[in-house]
């Protein structure tokens, strides 16, 4: 399996760096995967669109709806597209800013501690195989690069204010995809088999902080 080189890149995914992201406080302290979708405009698939707001090239006058976007500052670690294709915008050893005011066990700030992981998608719209299989793949591979524990949607770290990944997710597909996958690995893994299987998946409804 391919892993994020040791700058928290993965060689898998399409690069374009965005200037939203600055140092974490404790580089070591990586423990939670966050999983949103988002769309631009809402509910249009395959255009430039995210990609330009995560790199702070936004054109406000592509669409009306774009006016809203303007001043926001925000990037994701990794975009997974409609067909499986990721891209990568802030290295994981860096703290994307894509979690806003949240919280998660007590402890805000999600941001400093999270990888964040977009899905083209809607909280109307059901997500593609292709896009379950990538998100599959790459949680395996940064579980072997970084010490994540849990799993969660956008929804339950931001209850009340965020509502994705949404209800069309499903959590346990996704859950059965990555333990297959681990279940592949493992012979060759050896000890690390252990850690990896402590992954904690969200059961999909919103937890309240």
């Amino acid at each position: 399996m391919v892993l994020p080189d040791d700058a928290g890149w993965w060689p898998l995914a399409q690069r374009y760096d965005s200037p939203h992201c600055d140092e974490r406080p404790d580089p070591a302290d990586i423990s939670l995967l966050v999983i949103h979708n988002i769309s631009l405009p809402a509910g249009c698939f395959g255009g430039p669109h995210v990609t330009d707001l995560f790199t702070g090239r936004v054109d406000y006058n592509a669409d009306p709806s774009f006016a809203d976007l303007r001043g926001l500052k925000v990037s994701s670690h990794f975009f997974i597209r409609r067909d499986g294709r990721v891209m990568q915008y802030v290295s994981a050893n860096a703290r994307a800013w894509h979690a806003g005011r949240s919280a998660f066990r007590g402890r805000e700030k999600c941001n400093d501690y999270s990888i964040g992981i977009e899905l083209e998608g809607s909280d109307e719209t059901p997500f593609e195989a292709a896009q379950y299989e990538a998100l599959a793949t790459l949680t395996l591979a940064l579980q072997q690069r970084y010490r994540l524990a849990d799993v969660l949607g956008h929804e339950h770290i931001a209850p009340g204010r965020k509502t994705d990944p949404g209800v069309l997710f499903d959590w346990s597909l996704y859950e059965q995809i990555w333990r297959k996958k681990w279940q592949l690995l493992s012979p060759q893994t050896g000890t690390l088999v252990s850690a990896l299987g402590e992954l904690r998946f969200v059961k999909g409804l919103p937890q309240s902080q």
